[in-house]
């Protein structure tokens, strides 16, 4: 076990003791943390802890100058790792010493003063390295985004991501520099506005500054089919800026972050040892929070945290990624979200957590993947999804998520709900294209001409077309029609009656099928301003639409496929040119074969 606090200026780390209570490791304390990092008299702050599940239950109490003082307000959560926040009302100056005690023994404890802020000298680079990580910081790390996210589901998105951390009941870190750094108003507060790549850089980044933690990345290679994309010069938090303000120094940096990552920074080469990333098993201890999903494709998304299956419901994983019109949204892992492919693709995707950097003698020490073994206290490199089969990982992530065998309609109703979900944010990815040209009367969006640019290109095109979410959503689709032939042809994978013949439960899981697709809906807003309402049954009809329904300077009646000679349709003033229509025509056959480019 490591147990650390970070510091900034002057002070020193508090002296940290900690007992293990019993072999399954449920009273550890990886970590634990006075924040902001130096409360001064009078200033509220928060203990905050991270470990095993008996810190959840456990006592927290503050001695020293001011007496014996308990908490005013405690939250905790989290599973693999638990973590909790005791906030405190504000101290006199003094030396305190923090106690965490679980059935009247001391499983963790901090020593800390409360005193005048020393005042934070960055010295012409973004932000000094005070700490290097640990595997006690890695803990807290995981812990802080799955505090961050807490209770958060598929209907829960954000127009940026500065708009979470804004949030001071959400994250743990809020003004931890005692700045204002996360205020809604004023000229120096954060701002985040990451795309699906940056997503997981920001967020790591904002962590790093904030307890002074080592920081970079690398600037990559695109990569093509049969190579992966190559790492290049790596760019640190220690960079000189320009920047005065330490929260405008910041922002900079995340400007040039933005500009340096892109879709192929997450699919580098698994056993690349300069990489930002590293391969993890697929295991449930070791796809904790902050683990990163690189799709085949060029999508990044987080992991937040886990629903447990219970009483015959389907477990969850759940994460959070951004997309290029500014949302960022939950979604769980299915296979409408999570694309896996391992052939004729460009890199290597998969499940990934950032490379641990330490910090000796000044300088920066990326850890080698033979560093990262179980042993290590770090998630272990492994290599286990290289070249793994598609069906495959699917299986071992089902069975992760699911122990238990599901019953079949339980899963199905699990995978059209899934579905729902999906086709509900794309009201939202749609109806921001739509509120852009609305705003914009005679723009023409230029798209671009071949089927790679289509996928990837940036600017207007990368914020409000959606190729990549349509192509998700038509193979999302597949799977919710062709899941009772799955249970059909492996009835031995869900529980079933051992007198069912497997055509009886592919009859009866359509039934159920063509039942809820006929009740759940979606609306959106016609031309003429009017609401249209849409069942999932009428989307599941029209899917061939939806292979040309990505082009923002079409109407929103053609994005949601209205049948050309409908009443639906007639309302549709809006026409991507005819040179578009020919180009979408011809990359058409990606769509239908549910395949991406490689990019």
């Amino acid at each position: 076990m490591i147990f650390c606090q970070s510091c900034r200026g002057e002070q020193k780390s508090g002296n940290i003791s900690v007992v293990q209570e019993d072999e399954g490791g449920n009273a550890k304390v990886n970590s634990i943390e006075v924040l902001p990092l130096h409360p001064a008299p009078g200033q509220y702050f928060r203990i905050v802890a991270a470990g095993g599940k008996d810190l959840t239950k456990a006592r927290v109490e503050i001695n020293g100058p001011s007496g014996n003082i308990s908490p005013v307000k405690e939250r905790s959560g989290g599973d693999d790792p638990f973590w909790r926040v005791d906030s405190f009302e504000g101290l006199s100056a003094g030396k305190y010493t923090s106690k965490l005690t679980r059935k009247g023994r001391v499983i963790g404890s901090l020593d800390f003063e409360v005193t005048k802020r020393p005042a934070i000298n960055n010295a012409g680079v973004v932000w000094k390295s005070i700490n290097g990580w640990n595997s006690g910081m890695e803990v807290l790390y995981s812990a802080w985004i799955s505090a961050l996210f807490q209770g958060c589901d598929e209907s829960m998105t954000w127009t940026a991501l500065h708009q979470v951390t804004r949030d001071s009941t959400r994250n743990f870190l809020y003004n931890s520099l005692s700045l204002g750094e996360d205020k809604a108003v004023g000229r120096e507060i954060v701002i985040m506005q990451p795309d699906c790549a940056d997503n997981p850089f920001f967020l790591r980044a904002y962590f790093s500054w904030k307890l002074g933690l080592p920081f970079g990345f690398h600037l990559c290679s695109r990569g093509y089919l049969h190579h992966s994309p190559e790492t290049g010069q790596w760019v640190t938090n220690e960079s000189s800026t320009a920047q005065t303000g330490i929260v405008l120094a910041f922002n900079a940096f995340l400007r040039k972050v933005a500009d340096g990552v892109h879709s192929g920074t997450a699919r580098t080469s698994l056993t690349d040892e300069n990489s930002d990333y590293y391969p993890v098993p697929l295991e449930r201890r070791d796809l904790r929070p902050g683990t990163v999903y690189a799709d085949p494709y060029g999508h990044t998304l987080i992991l937040t945290g886990w629903m447990q299956q219970a009483s015959g419901k389907p477990g969850m994983l759940l994460s959070v990624d951004a997309q290029p019109d500014g949302t960022v949204g939950i979604k769980r892992f299915w296979k409408g979200n999570f694309l896996f492919n391992t052939a004729e693709v460009v890199g290597e995707p998969g499940f990934k957590a950032f490379r641990p950097v330490s910090l000796k003698n000044g300088n920066f020490l990326p850890f080698k993947n033979k560093s990262l073994t179980a042993g290590s206290g770090f998630v272990p490199f492994s290599l286990q999804q290289r070249k793994m089969d598609d069906n495959v990982f699917y299986h071992t992530m089902d069975r992760l998520i699911n122990p238990e065998s599901l019953d079949p309609e339980s899963a199905m109703l699990d995978q059209i709900t899934a579905l729902h979900e999906q086709l509900q944010v794309r009201v939202i990815s749609v109806g921001n294209g739509e509120k852009y040209m609305s705003s914009h009367p005679g723009a023409v969006i230029p798209m671009p001409s071949s089927a790679t640019g289509i996928f990837l290109a940036g600017g207007q095109w990368e914020d409000f077309s959606t190729p990549n979410r349509d192509l998700r959503l038509l193979i999302a689709i597949d799977a919710v029609e062709g899941f009772p032939d799955k249970v059909a042809g492996s009835p031995h994978e869900y529980k079933v009656r051992d007198s069912e013949t497997p055509e009886h439960i592919k009859e009866r899981l359509k039934s159920i099928l063509e039942k809820k697709a006929g009740e759940l809906t979606i609306s959106y807003i016609r031309s003429d301003g009017s609401e249209q309402k849409l069942t999932l049954a009428d989307i599941m009809a029209r899917k061939d639409a939806f292979e040309v329904a990505y082009n923002p300077n079409d109407g929103i009646e053609i994005r949601w496929g209205a049948p050309e000679n409908s009443r639906e349709h007639s309302a549709c003033r809006r026409h991507a040119p005819a040179n578009q229509g020919e180009t979408m025509r011809s990359v058409r056959s990606w769509f239908h074969k549910r395949l991406h480019p490689p990019t």
